[in-house]
């Protein structure tokens, strides 16, 4: 997914694929946001100016983290998938035995 759009005609999408993609999408904005304001501070030289920016930032970050939540609590195989990877202390490439989702659930 590359841009705002619907890949395919929105009245033949379910609700909950209609909601799932206005998640995704935002998602998408918030990290773009945090990329944005992350470049910015880096090159600002006031540093009041930059502690605003890395404020905003980390607000940023907070919507993120909320619409991650709110993504895996909607769709349990990308749930799986966070269970596996996120606060592991194993390693992130594998070769594919930690990688089993369980079958049924939604996509």
């Amino acid at each position: 997914m590359s841009s705002a759009g619907y890949q395919d005609p929105v009245e033949e999408l379910s609700i909950e694929t209609r909601d799932m993609h206005l998640a995704l999408v935002s998602l998408m904005e918030e990290l773009e946001a945090i990329d944005s304001y992350n470049q910015r501070a880096d090159v600002c030289a006031d540093q009041a100016l930059k502690a605003i920016l890395e404020h905003n930032r980390d607000e940023e970050k907070e919507h993120a983290a909320m619409l991650l939540e709110w993504i895996q609590r909607q769709d349990s195989r990308f749930s799986n998938k966070l269970q596996v990877y996120l606060f592991s202390k194993k390693e992130i490439a594998h070769s594919g035995e930690a990688d089993q989702t369980p079958t049924g659930g939604t996509v």
